[in-house]
């Protein structure tokens, strides 16, 4: 049920899109283009163009209002986005990276959950599918549906979640939470929706409403700084007790789901020994998970890749 028919257009919360954008305009003119043609009447799409070297300006000269474009000297990718949210002028805030794009309906989706939940939810999110670069669907992860729930902080902490891209926020949650982190060049995003969390309600959508798209530049597959990044993210929300240390089960959990997801990037990127490394390790943590369900992982299959990353580790030795 759609909540915002009947109102009257300036009746409507606005919301402002952030787009922060660095050296990617080859796909921004198609993230900026599903964003202005959303059907909710009330927005506008801030570009925070952070220090590009390429042609961004110029690409984003073909667009007007309600588009915005800011230049800035290059601070990052969570600078940019405080950039954006300072920038915005609406109450509600929503995120979309230069790469990725919108679904249609997503805006009218995401403000019409907003006016059927009360006012302690402050962030709702939506579920993506990849596109290759040419936009094309990538079906390596088939989504499979969620029912619409509120997400809890417990939940964030142990795994991601959902992606920034299609996160609406309501703009006050900042001002409490405080911006993205600057010194964290990845996993930024988890660590602002922990933070949000832990104070705030959160709810997740459920629906496909963004593509995300994956491709040879993505920041994620710069391995060693996502793990030393994520290792930060964890260890300062342990320190703040965004789930109490007492629970000190759950937080073995957490560094053991981390150390095994740390193991599936290296073994993607064919790094045997690391691999192996963070696999061991996470089973010493925690050998066995409450609730798999929580986590995706099974104790025997852990196992069976651990013999597995011995054998790919003890075979990249021999080829030395």
């Amino acid at each position: 049920m759609d909540e915002t028919k009947g109102m009257k257009d300036e009746e409507l919360p606005g919301v402002s899109v952030v787009i922060p954008a660095y050296n990617y305009a080859r796909f921004l003119p198609f993230a900026v283009e599903s964003a202005r043609s959303q059907d909710y009447p009330k927005f506008e799409v801030v570009v925070i163009d952070d220090g590009s070297k390429d042609n961004t300006a110029e690409v984003m000269k073909q667009f007007s209002s309600p588009v915005r474009y800011v230049y800035q000297d290059n601070v990052g990718l969570s600078a940019a986005r405080n950039s954006g949210i300072r920038e915005a002028k609406y109450d509600f805030v929503a995120f979309l990276d230069a790469d990725d794009e919108f679904r249609p309906g997503l805006l009218r989706e995401g403000m019409s959950r907003f006016a059927e939940l009360v006012d302690e939810y402050g962030l709702v999110a939506c579920a993506g599918e990849q596109i290759d670069v040419d936009g094309k669907p990538l079906y390596t992860r088939k989504h499979v549906p969620e029912t619409p729930r509120e997400v809890r902080v417990e939940e964030i902490v142990m795994r991601t979640r959902f992606m920034p891209t299609g996160v609406i926020c309501r703009k006050h949650v900042f001002d409490s939470c405080g911006g993205f982190d600057t010194q964290l060049k990845s996993t930024e995003d988890r660590d602002m929706w922990i933070r949000i969390a832990a104070r705030h309600r959160v709810f997740h959508q459920g629906k496909v409403l963004a593509n995300i798209r994956k491709h040879g530049d993505n920041m994620s597959n710069n391995a060693d700084q996502q793990q030393r990044n994520m290792s930060i993210v964890l260890k300062k929300s342990w320190r703040n007790g965004v789930v109490p240390r007492v629970r000190f089960w759950f937080w073995l959990q957490v560094f053991s789901y981390r150390r095994y997801q740390a193991a599936l990037i290296y073994n993607g990127i064919k790094r045997p020994w690391p691999a192996f490394r963070d696999l061991l390790v996470s089973i010493l943590y925690w050998p066995v998970f409450f609730n798999p369900a929580s986590t995706g992982d099974r104790f025997m299959f852990r196992c069976r890749q651990l013999v597995r990353f011995t054998l790919n580790a003890l075979r990249g030795e021999v080829k030395r």
